[in-house]
């Protein structure tokens, strides 16, 4: 199998469409017979990545290209960019407003979870101009 390339647009401040792309890609791996481990850890680091794009950045891009041994996401964003990723990595950091709060959201799990999540993770920020999230996971279709 070559690779399989997919692109999906993330809305910003719409929390009813957030999850959207994650779900597609669950769906795509799952009809791909991907391993049901590596369904679940890309498309929680995914859902992580959208509820962040939605939260913070006004929503974004999402590129998915998924070859036979791997998942590679970018999630990119146009957003106020991340002031200080360490602090933002600390579990329970949050700088989500009250209003999110209040919808179960903005707990700062967001970053740590993906992590957790993925193989490889890399953030790309510029304050005022936006963030890039890249994330790997291996695959294992044994």
């Amino acid at each position: 199998m070559s690779a399989i390339h997919l692109r999906y647009e993330v809305p910003g401040d719409d929390f009813t469409r957030a999850g959207e792309a994650s779900g597609a890609v669950k769906k795509r791996l799952k009809a791909l017979g991907y391993n049901p481990e590596a369904i679940r850890r890309v498309a929680i680091a995914m859902y992580e990545a959208e509820i962040n794009m939605v939260i913070h950045a006004e929503g974004g891009y999402c590129d998915v290209d998924i070859y036979p041994d791997k998942v590679e996401v970018l999630l990119a964003d146009k957003g106020p960019g991340i002031p200080d990723v360490e602090k933002a990595m600390q579990a329970g950091f949050s700088t989500a407003p009250d209003n999110v709060r209040n919808l179960g959201f903005g707990a700062g799990m967001g970053l740590p979870n993906i992590k957790k999540y993925t193989d490889e993770m890399r953030i790309e920020t510029e304050i005022g101009v936006g963030t890039n999230l890249y994330l790997t996971v291996r695959v294992n279709n044994d």
